[in-house]
């Protein structure tokens, strides 16, 4: 990372932006050689020591496809976005924080679907147990990611002047 002053290392903080963020955007191989990039609603959790992000989509599709082919994978998110415009100094910057990383995604078993999509309902109705109808549950594939490496990087907005 070119900009160390920005970086975020602390594991803690990487999960609080993942927390907070609302899309995941996930690249996967294509087989043209360019990346397949979506943006995805999605579940995170921490089991083991280990970061989860859990997906859910349709049985069959491109996605799905690119998976089968090639597991590995890398992701995007970011939040806390802050547009910032000093025109008497014909200045424009913009503040964040993200999350980017890599890991290999697998299908997730029939009997674990519920706990994956569980995880996954929690992200945008925390300490709910938000319902979700069970019946959709063998007509939606659920797929996690295990992550093997993340970084964090974080731009504070600049005191208005």
């Amino acid at each position: 990372m070119r900009r160390h002053d920005r970086e975020i290392t602390d594991r803690a903080e990487l999960l609080q932006i993942m927390k907070k963020a609302q899309v995941c955007r996930l690249a996967l191989n294509d087989e043209d050689g360019f990346p397949y990039i979506l943006p995805l609603n999605f579940g995170v959790e921490e089991r083991d020591g280990k970061v989860i992000l859990h997906f859910h989509s349709a049985l069959e599709g491109r996605k799905l496809e690119l998976m089968a082919r090639d597991n590995r994978a890398s992701f995007e998110m970011d939040t806390k976005h802050r547009l910032q415009y000093f025109p008497d100094k014909g200045y424009c910057t913009y503040a964040y924080e993200s999350v980017i990383g890599k890991g290999r995604l697998h299908l997730v078993p029939e009997e674990e679907k519920h706990a994956s999509l569980s995880c996954l309902m929690d992200h945008y109705h925390p300490g709910q147990n938000a319902y979700f109808n069970p019946a959709a549950i063998p007509r939606t594939a659920v797929y996690c990611l295990e992550v093997e490496s993340m970084t964090g990087k974080r731009k504070k907005p600049k005191p208005e002047q």
